[in-house]
């Protein structure tokens, strides 16, 4: 048994089985490409589900980190520190927001925007205390907590891990009219995927965003965008709401606000509704870290200087050309928006198709049995999209 085989099996044995990952074993990473034990090099068209947005192992930020790892890693929000106040500062500025909150994972920034949307619902829209109501889609995905499960369509997610939280009400997704009519006196706020990532790239009908902003602001609910797939640069926009101007009044980030080096997440708003929290009502140990804030401030300069949402736009459109001219008798339908795109199947064909592109070379990963998603780095060139495309056209043809 080589080295490999030994490690996929101690994790097999020792570790929880909550995944089912393709039988690879990495190593080492550098911008687009990712190598295994035995040196063997990959296009990672995945991602980390668009947490590396800036690439691998990014110079600038790693040295970010090292610089900031040897001076003050963590002070929690008992004290201040030097990097909380420019970094909070520079997201606002980013989002065109008034307010700030670091957390760390995607969900606790979710989590975060619940109760915020809860908190300003009960304080300035008047709802009786625990009437408090907030709207999802169906086919959402934003995180993994018991809360946010409990209000997942999937039932993978969500099967076993009841009774869920109440106060959720959930409409189709992509259906502006179906949204706006189960908004309600009690209704505190709407939380939406300007695309739906986890259930495979949906991408809603153009002017869906657009009409559920302007339904929220008639009906006085307030609207939260989970950009945590799509925002910083992934759609060719730095946020994916954007393409339709359809601002929220609060918004969830994550994944590529570190460029895959440390666990950094925020939730960015309106001053009338994140500065209702108060000390004691909300808090995280290492939220806001001075680590966190050193890594997270490079990221922000590496996708500006690096002009890597102009990238995506531009490499985005030629991606899904490329894509578009793919033909198999089971290949049902290509979609997506800058560089998140995905292929879907007319049956669970998914899982294959990425053993096939690991084979060649590509590391991509199925959802839902029947679709595939490529999300590379943005750091790519058009010259490795053109070679990693010819590996998923050889691929699709051995399928």
């Amino acid at each position: 048994m080589d080295r490999a085989a030994k490690l996929i099996a101690q994790e097999d044995r020792w570790g929880t089985h909550n995944y089912h990952p393709l039988p690879v074993v990495l190593a080492r990473g550098k911008g687009v490409y990712v190598w295994d034990l035995k040196g063997r090099r990959y296009f990672d068209m995945l991602s980390a589900y668009s947490s590396l947005n800036q690439g691998h192992c990014h110079p600038a930020v790693v040295a970010a980190l090292r610089r900031q790892a040897g001076r003050l890693s963590l002070s929690s929000r008992a004290f201040h520190n030097e990097h909380l106040g420019p970094f909070v500062e520079r997201l606002c500025a980013l989002s065109g927001m008034e307010r700030a909150l670091p957390m760390n994972s995607g969900a606790e920034a979710v989590e975060s925007a619940i109760k915020a949307m809860r908190l300003w619902g009960y304080k300035a829209k008047g709802i009786p205390e625990g009437r408090a109501e907030i709207v999802v889609a169906e086919g959402n995905f934003h995180g993994r907590t018991t809360t946010i499960v409990g209000f997942s369509s999937d039932p993978g997610s969500r099967e076993g891990f009841g009774p869920a939280t109440p106060g959720f009400k959930t409409v189709p997704y992509g259906d502006a009219a179906a949204l706006a009519a189960a908004l309600a006196p009690d209704t505190a706020g709407v939380l939406l995927e300007p695309i739906q990532g986890e259930a495979g790239v949906r991408i809603p009908p153009p002017g869906y965003l657009k009409a559920v902003a302007e339904a929220c602001r008639k009906a006085k609910v307030l609207l939260c965008f989970d950009e945590i797939q799509t925002g910083l640069g992934r759609t060719g926009r730095m946020f994916a709401w954007e393409h339709e101007a359809a601002k929220p009044d609060l918004m969830t980030l994550g994944k590529a606000l570190s460029a895959g080096l440390y666990p950094v997440s925020a939730v960015v708003g309106s001053g009338a509704v994140l500065g209702l929290f108060t000390p004691g009502t909300h808090g995280s140990t290492y939220g806001g870290n001075p680590l966190a804030c050193a890594v997270g401030m490079a990221a922000l300069d590496v996708l500006a200087k690096e002009k890597l949402v102009e990238r995506a736009a531009e490499l985005g459109v030629y991606f899904l050309e490329r894509l578009g001219g793919l033909k198999h008798p089971k290949l049902k339908e290509v979609r997506g928006l800058g560089l998140l795109c995905a292929v879907e199947f007319r049956e669970p064909l998914a899982k294959a198709f990425c053993q096939r592109l690991m084979e060649r070379g590509v590391l991509a990963k199925d959802t839902h049995g029947t679709t595939v998603r490529f999300a590379p780095p943005l750091v790519i060139t058009k010259v490795q999209l053109e070679t990693a495309f010819e590996a998923i056209r050889d691929a699709l043809r051995d399928l």
